[in-house]
């Protein structure tokens, strides 16, 4: 099965896991899934995640992260810029999401990070996600 959009079946993926209440969810590995996924474990939003090696693309084993009585950490994951509508910003109109309690995921000339990290080092990109 050939999948266009592959941040959004990461995305979808974890969303889907967490709300079933699941404690890990398996997801074809890349490089930015990879990085992405990074991000959400230095954030606090996943517990921990492993790169299983299979002898072709590999599988990102992410283990979620819930609160008490297995509420959810992630409330939401939403994808921004999609293959057919590509959203770019400058570090000045940096999207905020949630006044600052949730983070965006950016993928810039430098990487892939937050958007307080993009701030920080002064530079834009395309906006990937918003997770809050």
């Amino acid at each position: 099965m050939h999948i266009t959009d592959t941040i959004a079946d990461l995305l979808t993926r974890i969303r889907n896991a967490s709300s079933a209440k699941h404690d890990t969810v398996d997801i074809p590995a890349s490089n930015m899934k990879k990085s992405i996924v990074q991000i959400l474990l230095d954030e606090g939003y996943i517990k921990a995640f492993t790169v299983i090696e299979d002898g072709k693309q590999g599988i990102i084993r992410v283990t979620l992260k819930y609160g008490p009585n297995k509420t959810q950490v992630m409330t939401g994951l939403r994808r921004v810029s999609k293959p057919g509508l590509r959203i770019y910003t400058n570090c000045e109109d940096m999207p905020k999401v949630m006044k600052g309690l949730g983070i965006a995921i950016l993928s810039t000339s430098r990487g892939i990070m937050t958007d307080k990290k993009a701030r920080k080092e002064n530079v834009g990109g395309e906006v990937l996600a918003f997770i809050w």
